[in-house]
């Protein structure tokens, strides 16, 4: 692979994970605007674990599905 090549492919990689950050800080804007909306507000020790958790827990449930629809897509193919 050339050097040209892959700079490139890094660019690349860097500004795919560049808008992977802004979406993740848009995303963590909206859901603590809900969690605010539910439960009051996030501005206590307390109400920011119980934010951090639930965002884990969705975070790790999502991540399941996207490997399993991953992998399912692999055995199909």
């Amino acid at each position: 692979m050339s050097v040209k090549t892959e700079v490139m492919t890094q660019i690349a990689a860097l500004v795919t994970a560049a808008f992977g950050l802004v979406a993740a800080l848009a995303w963590n804007g909206a859901i603590q605007a809900i969690f605010k909306e539910v439960f009051g507000t996030t501005d206590t020790i307390t109400g920011n674990l119980v934010y951090a958790v639930v965002v884990t827990i969705v975070a790790v449930i999502a991540t399941m599905l996207i490997a399993r629809s991953v992998a399912t897509s692999k055995t199909v193919s």
